[in-house]
C-alpha cells in the first residue's frame, strides 16, 4: 500500500496530519509547537521539551514514567528542537506499537495518546507553578553542551558563523539553541514562561504516521487542547535579505589542523515549486554528489580540497558550499569553486550527468517512506513550505525539469559572503 496523506484542522491553529502506511509495525506520534526564532527566546524555547519530557504531574519522575513506557510494550518518548528557514520546532513524540499486535486487545495507539497529551500539557510544577529547578538545571546543561558541540565540530561550526555573517539581523540567522549568554540565562521561570508563550502563540502540528487509526489520536489531543487559550500566529514566508552590495569577507582563526573555506550564495527570484525543484538539480549537479562538479574538479581532479559540497535550503533560497582545505590553497580553491559555478550557469554539464543526477536525488526521495520519522520529517516540511506533495510526487516533478531550467536557477546565484575557518598553526 502506498502512503496516504490527509491534514485537517483539530483545534485553534491546531492540524492534524494523518500519514497512513500499512507497512510500519509502529505508530508515531508528534505533537510540533512552531515558532519564529528569535535571538532572545531561543534557548529557553529549546529547554521547554526536554523538561517535559522527564515527567508530568500524574508520571513525576522518570522511573515512572519509564515504568509505563514498558507497560505500553515498550514505548519510545523523544523530544528534539530544529530550525526550518526562521522557525524554530520544538517537538514532544511518542513511537509505540500498532494495536495489530496487542497481546491482550489493548487500544495502544489511544493510550500513547494520552501520555503525550499527559507530557504537553499536564507537567509536574513547583508550589509557584513553575518548573523544578533541579529539572531545569539538566535541561541548561543540555543546552549548553549542545551550543559547545557545534563549536567543538569545526564543519558545522563553519557553517553557522558563515550564516551568521550573511544574514546578521534576519530570523535565518538564529542558531537552534540560542547562544552561550542565553542558555546560561535559563530560568524555571524563563522556561515556564517560554511553555506559557508556545502554548499560547504557536501554531501545533500533530503528526501521526503509521497503519493505525489517526482518528483516535487525534480527538485525544483536539479535547486535551480544548481548554487552552490560544492566539496562534499565521504561516508567513521567512523574510530574505538582498544579496549584499559588496561580497562580506569574515576569517577567524583556531587551534585547527584543517581550515574551514565557505561561500554563502543567494538565489533571487525563485518564486514557484518548479523554480524551487530547478535549483535543486543545480546544486545536486555542482556539488551534492559523488560526481558533482566540485567532487570531480575541486576535489578529485585538482586536489584543492578534503571535501567539497553544496547545500540548497529549499526554504530560504540560500546555497551554501563548504570545504575544508588548507590554508594556502584558500585563494585557488575558492576560485575554483565559483569558475565550477560559471560552468553550471552556462550549462555545461552532459545528459549523462543530468540524468545520474536525478537518478540519485529520486532514489533518495523514495527511501524517505522508508521510515515513520523520516516520512514525518519530509511532511513537516511541506507544511511549513505551505505545499503537500507526496516524495513520490516530486520526484516525478523533478524528473520534468528542463536543462534550461537548471540554467536559468543557476543565473540567479550569487556570492554574497565569504567565511574561512583558519588553524592558527598555519599562519604564514
Amino acid at each position: 500500500m502506498s502512503q496516504t496523506c490527509v491534514r485537517t484542522p483539530i483545534g485553534t491553529g491546531i492540524h492534524l496530519t494523518a500519514i497512513s502506511d500499512s507497512k510500519f509495525k509502529h505508530n508515531r506520534l508528534s505533537i510540533n509547537f512552531v515558532l519564529p526564532l528569535d535571538r532572545d527566546r531561543a534557548s529557553d524555547h529549546a529547554a521547554v521539551p526536554h523538561i517535559l519530557r522527564m515527567g508530568c504531574r500524574t508520571l513525576p519522575d522518570l522511573s515512572s514514567l519509564n515504568a509505563r513506557l514498558q507497560e505500553l510494550y515498550g514505548a519510545n518518548l523523544d523530544a528534539s528542537v530544529y530550525k526550518f528557514g526562521g522557525y524554530q520546532v520544538m517537538e514532544l513524540s511518542i513511537r509505540g506499537l500498532d494495536n495489530r499486535y496487542a497481546l491482550e486487545g489493548e487500544d495502544i495507539t489511544a493510550q500513547c495518546a494520552q501520555l503525550l497529551a499527559q507530557i504537553a500539557l499536564d507537567p509536574k510544577l513547583d508550589g509557584d507553578g513553575l518548573f523544578y529547578e533541579t529539572d531545569t538545571a539538566l535541561q541548561r546543561r543540555f543546552i549548553q553542551d549542545a551550543i559547545e558541540a557545534e563549536i567543538n565540530e569545526k564543519r558545522s561550526y563553519a557553517i553557522s558563523q558563515c550564516l551568521q555573517t550573511m544574514c546578521e539581523g534576519e530570523p535565518v540567522a538564529v542558531k537552534t539553541y540560542g547562544y552561550p549568554e542565553t542558555a546560561a540565562a535559563i530560568t524555571a521561570k524563563s522556561a515556564t514562561a517560554a511553555y506559557r508563550h508556545m502554548l499560547k502563540n504557536a501554531p501545533i502540528e500533530v503528526i501521526f504516521t503509521g497503519a493505525g487509526d489517526a482518528q483516535i489520536a487525534g480527538k485525544i489531543l483536539s479535547k486535551a487542547f480544548a481548554g487552552q487559550q490560544r492566539t496562534p500566529f499565521d504561516y508567513s514566508a521567512v523574510r530574505l535579505g538582498p544579496v549584499a552590495g559588496a561580497v562580506r569577507e569574515k576569517t577567524e582563526e583556531m587551534d585547527i589542523a584543517q581550515g574551514k573555506l565557505v561561500l554563502g550564495l543567494r538565489c533571487q527570484g525563485l518564486e514557484t515549486p518548479r523554480q524551487i525543484r530547478a535549483a535543486r538539480l543545480f546544486s545536486a549537479l555542482y556539488g551534492g554528489t559523488p560526481f558533482s562538479k566540485l567532487f570531480r574538479n575541486v576535489r578529485e581532479k585538482l586536489s584543492l580540497c578534503y571535501y567539497c559540497a553544496s547545500r540548497f535550503d529549499s526554504a530560504t533560497h540560500l546555497l551554501l558550499v563548504d570545504s575544508g582545505i588548507e590554508t594556502a590553497n584558500k585563494e585557488k580553491a575558492q576560485e575554483e569553486i565559483l569558475r565550477q559555478l560559471e560552468v553550471v550557469k552556462s550549462g555545461d554539464f552532459t545528459d549523462e550527468e543530468l540524468a545520474e543526477t536525478k537518478l540519485l536525488m529520486r532514489s533518495s526521495l523514495i527511501t524517505t517512506t522508508d521510515s515513520p520519522s523520516a516520512t514525518e520529517g519530509w511532511y513537516m516540511a511541506q507544511i511549513l513550505r505551505g505545499q503537500m506533495v507526496s516524495p513520490q510526487e516530486d520526484a516525478d516533478a523533478l524528473d520534468a525539469i528542463t536543462r534550461e531550467e537548471i540554467v536559468q536557477a543557476a543565473q540567479t546565484v550569487q556570492l554574497d559572503t565569504v567565511y574561512f575557518l583558519k588553524g592558527k598553526e598555519e599562519r604564514q
